[in-house]
């Protein structure tokens, strides 16, 4: 009798543990549909095999050799990309990625561009150029053999003009495209007619970077209620796809009242692969700050809306920033609400005379 009693307890403590476990992990029944769902279909099309070599590792690359150095997450190392391919294709040399960049990039995206391997490009001497984020006259110029391009280069301003090409360097693989199609169709449902709204909130170390360091703010509730009035007056049958590194933040500022918002993701940054091939494959995009979320609209195409005038006048942010240089004219932008900031400036000149 005591044996069973003793049986009976472990059980129940084991369940109570594993049930613990997964309220703990998916907060709530959405968040472990989605993670349920999103982890069938990866598991399902590994099985599919699909042509992709990748590019090739150069150990002899030829005489002109242009390379860009890697670093940052998604989004930068997207613009790096496609920085390096657009101004060694108006120079007329070959460009080469290292190979974070290529292991980075090459989960999602099917790129050509060869790899240079780093004891190869650590045996050369470089001619380095430090890029503006935005196209200057003297990028279009450039004779030397073999370079190195630093910074953080992201702006329309250098590959726009060839649009086509730079998004055909980023095609997606087709397993990752029937994944965040077949996540869409799991979203909408019986749904008809849907519209889908890729939704990007960007917060994370930017909600004390922006006003400590930078003097701006990232977006708030009143701007996302703005953006989505945009669409919902303009579409009969809008779906809202909400990703962030702030989901606590989102679910409880956005208004899912509506019934057209859906929040995808963990909030633990764990699949942004995930998150932007979803974004990429909506209608149209709501994007806060980042050049993720830059990238992920950009993709998408459509219509984006984008936060504006985020910053201080006087932003250090403003000396490797230009608004102009970052946002497609024909995007759309809504100014951000400095009224945080211009009422923490008026208490700091208080009772200076």
């Amino acid at each position: 009798m005591n044996r069973c009693f003793a049986w009976t307890v472990m059980t129940l403590l084991l369940f109570f543990i594993i049930l613990n476990f997964v309220i703990w992990e998916y907060i709530n029944i959405d968040n472990l549909k989605s993670t349920l769902f999103w982890k069938t279909i990866q598991e399902k099309n590994k099985e599919k095999h699909y042509q992709y070599l990748g590019p090739q590792r150069i150990s002899h690359p030829g005489n002109s050799v242009w390379i860009i150095e890697s670093g940052g997450r998604l989004g930068n190392q997207m613009g790096k990309y496609a920085t390096l391919y657009a101004l060694a294709k108006m120079n007329g040399h070959q460009p080469y990625i290292l190979p974070k960049m290529h292991d980075m990039l090459s989960q999602l995206f099917r790129i050509k561009v060869p790899v240079l391997p780093l004891e190869v490009a650590n045996r050369m001497k470089w001619k380095r150029y430090l890029l503006k984020n935005w196209m200057l006259p003297e990028y279009r110029n450039i004779s030397d053999e073999h370079v190195r391009f630093s910074g953080t280069p992201w702006s329309w301003t250098f590959y726009h003009h060839i649009r086509d090409e730079i998004l055909l360097e980023f095609t997606f693989h087709d397993y990752v495209k029937e994944e965040a199609n077949e996540y869409l169709a799991q979203v909408r449902g019986d749904r008809k007619n849907v519209t889908f709204i890729g939704v990007h909130v960007r917060r994370g170390d930017y909600v004390k970077v922006m006003p400590r360091d930078r003097k701006g703010v990232v977006a708030d509730k009143g701007y996302i209620e703005k953006a989505m009035a945009y669409y919902r007056n303009k579409y009969s049958n809008p779906l809202f796809v909400v990703a962030s590194n702030g989901m606590p933040w989102c679910k409880e500022n956005i208004n899912a009242s509506f019934g057209d918002v859906h929040f995808a993701g963990d909030d633990k940054e764990s699949s942004p692969a995930h998150d932007f091939a979803v974004l990429a494959h909506c209608n149209h995009t709501i994007m806060t700050i980042g050049s993720f979320g830059f990238w992920s609209s950009y993709m998408a195409g459509g219509e984006t809306i984008y936060l504006t005038n985020f910053t201080m006048p006087d932003s250090p942010m403003m000396t490797f920033f230009k608004y102009e240089a970052i946002y497609l004219p024909e995007w759309i932008g809504i100014p951000a609400d400095l009224s945080p900031l211009l009422a923490e400036k008026g208490e700091n000149n208080a009772g200076i005379v």
